[in-house]
């Protein structure tokens, strides 16, 4: 097929919604939300409202659309800052264990890394070589023509190790190449050791993080959180975790709820006295029309949905 669709004005977007049968009570208004929104990203949470394409249901009025995509904004929200705080504790718990081992500048340490090589689909090497990135990506801080305070305050004051010691360095790295360090350790015994200060066994640990990182990037770029199939799925523990945990009623991994389930999870160790829960809750109860099921909360033989404000995990 060849794309022909001619691009149209904002208020002609207007009309060709109502011709597919939206009720619009104020166009001008519903126009000024597609000047700051734009009718693409809308149109995502409108095919929520249109069992039949291109024909919105009976009585579906455009609120229903913008409260829905404000829903899934404000998750988001919630999830993000829950994210900010896995991501110091993390930092934090990387640099205690390795540095209390291998001393203040660990990172300069290449046996603590592994090298990993394997070929893409093409047949090309690819080769994953977290110290040569981070030694590249301190160079590239120390050089910079306006560096970190903190950066600054070492190359002045001291001259040798030429790097920063690895609690300076740390602030450098993203969440994603958190992650990617966590991957990269050589020593098992080392992944363990992080791992278990956050009652999770390191395999399932090094997946979450992954999960995380990539559910952080949804966030971050804004994208359809709510009702998304997460391409990066996390893994279901086949045991018994060292806190309360969801049962085998929640077993839908890979849409929202599973996720929200282990930012939960991370938060009972990093603060127990989180208001995560209360404030999901809170969201739920503002946008009440809002189709949570497709979050992947599952049901029961008879279509209900479980409750899962009593699973273990959520009681907390």
């Amino acid at each position: 097929m060849i794309y022909n669709k001619p691009p149209l004005s904002y208020f002609d977007h207007v009309k060709l919604w109502q011709s597919r049968g939206l009720q619009i009570d104020n166009p001008a208004k519903a126009t000024s939300y597609f000047q700051s929104i734009s009718y693409y990203r809308l149109s995502v949470y409108a095919l929520q409202f249109q069992n039949k394409k291109d024909v919105f249901n009976d009585g579906t009025n455009f609120n229903d659309v913008l409260n829905l995509y404000r829903f899934d904004r404000e998750l988001r929200i919630i999830v993000f800052s829950a994210i900010e705080q896995i991501e110091l504790a993390l930092r934090s718990r990387i640099i205690h264990v390795l540095a209390n081992k291998y001393g203040s500048h660990w990172q300069d340490n290449r046996a603590i890394f592994k090298v990993e090589r394997y070929q893409d689909p093409s047949g090309k090497e690819i080769v994953k070589d977290f110290y040569t990135d981070i030694q590249k990506l301190i160079s590239e801080h120390c050089n910079a023509k306006f560096p970190e305070v903190f950066i600054s305050h070492y190359k002045t004051n001291y001259s040798s190790p030429t790097n920063p010691p690895s609690w300076m360095v740390i602030e450098l790295l993203t969440i994603g190449k958190l992650s990617h360090l966590y991957s990269a350790l050589a020593s098992k015994e080392d992944k363990k050791e992080i791992s278990k200060t956050f009652n999770l066994y390191h395999t399932i640990f090094e997946n979450w993080l992954h999960t995380i990182t990539y559910g952080r990037n949804l966030c971050a770029h804004h994208s359809r959180f709510w009702n998304r199939d997460f391409v990066i799925q996390p893994t279901i523990p086949r045991g018994q975790l060292a806190l309360p945990w969801i049962t085998t009623a929640i077993t839908n991994n890979c849409r929202c709820f599973y996720f929200l389930s282990i930012v939960k999870y991370f938060l009972q160790n990093i603060n127990p006295n989180s208001n995560f829960k209360q404030r999901i809750i809170d969201l739920m109860n503002k946008y009440p029309d809002t189709p949570i099921k497709f979050m992947g909360i599952n049901v029961d033989d008879d279509y209900k949905m479980f409750d899962w404000q009593n699973e273990p995990l959520w009681q907390q």
